[in-house]
């Protein structure tokens, strides 16, 4: 018993998992899909407690009332069945059943609408090993890793995968739903107010799944518009800056990274970088600063491995530095 005494402090270490930044959770619902799927939570997790409760309180009641007794030998009326007991215990349960059934019902028809309105915007979410691609038709534009959304607008979204099935999950704004290759899954959502939602894949995919995040940005509607309508500019068309480093900048994505990697559509299959200097983070996961873009650049499998970028460990300290500096430059809506 002593032992366990000792072990009861290391069982304070258990809380530590609650603590921390509620990055992914959907207990803070934003939106009408994140609010409706919660209320479906609650109102389970309510029915679970009046059971848990009920069930308790009549053990507690059959184990004090009928409890042996000193001295009592007296043997209790046997009883082999009891009708009125047998249809209350089983009528119970389903109608339980039923007050979980029915919103549930009701509310998967509404989140199952996906039908364009006036109003929406669409979006065409595809999945790759391990980054998100976000194509807008009606604004003929295409981003990667952050997917902007007007707030207050409904967002139809389609899902689909290049290569294995990954999960879209953004549990502050719905469920998840699955990226499946050679199929489109469909959803909607809508974000209340402006802030950074963070997503993240949820369908193991390969060794680098745990880093596949991604994030929702939502934005006053004039500031997607601005935003929608830069992304759309012909990149020959974009002011040039004519400083030394950013023009030898140009010069080395042109040659070694304008195969894969695309600027306002003109490129090739890999993560748009029209914005690239708005992001917040290098490779979906890395905090943005110089060093992990040139540690991304020379080696991109020892930070996220089977990843399909190449490595270019032969760039100079000082092409790395102008190659840097170009990137972070590539902006949309920042001065």
């Amino acid at each position: 018993m002593k032992y366990l005494w000792r072990l009861l402090p290391l069982s304070f270490f258990l809380l530590l998992a609650g603590c921390g930044q509620q990055n992914l959770s959907a207990l803070d619902p934003q939106g009408p899909v994140a609010e409706m799927q919660f209320s479906l939570i609650r109102l389970s997790l309510y029915i679970m407690i009046f059971v848990i409760v009920v069930v308790f309180a009549i053990y507690v009641f059959v184990l004090i009332r009928f409890r042996e007794r000193p001295g009592d030998t007296h043997i209790p009326k046997q009883v082999h069945g009891n009708k009125v007991l047998e249809v209350v215990w089983t009528a119970i349960p389903i109608f339980l059943l039923l007050i979980l059934a029915v919103p549930n019902v009701m509310e998967t028809f509404t989140l199952a609408d996906t039908e364009p309105t006036e109003d929406s915007i669409t979006v065409n979410v595809t999945a790759h090993a391990f980054w998100w691609e976000f194509e807008y038709p009606d604004y003929d534009i295409v981003a990667g890793q952050d997917m902007y959304i007007p707030t207050n607008t409904r967002v139809i979204i389609n899902l689909e995968s290049s290569d294995v099935i990954h999960s879209f999950w953004v549990p502050a704004l719905a469920g998840k739903q699955d990226n499946v290759p050679g199929n489109v899954n469909d959803m909607w959502i809508e974000a209340p107010k402006e802030g950074v939602y963070l997503g993240k894949c949820t369908e193991l995919c390969g060794p680098s799944h745990w880093l596949m995040d991604f994030k929702v940005i939502a934005v006053e509607t004039d500031v997607f518009e601005t935003w929608a309508a830069n992304m759309a500019v012909p990149a020959e068309e974009k002011e040039q800056s004519e400083s030394e480093v950013l023009v030898e900048g140009r010069t080395l994505y042109e040659q070694s990274c304008l195969q894969c990697h695309s600027i306002s559509g003109q490129g090739g299959f890999g993560p748009d970088l029209t914005n690239f200097g708005e992001r917040t983070v290098v490779a979906g996961y890395l905090k943005y600063e110089d060093e992990n873009i040139k540690d991304w650049i020379r080696d991109p499998q020892s930070l996220k491995p089977g990843n399909g970028m190449p490595a270019f460990p032969d760039f100079t300290e000082d092409e790395l530095d102008a190659l840097t500096e170009y990137l972070k430059s590539l902006k949309v809506l920042e001065e």
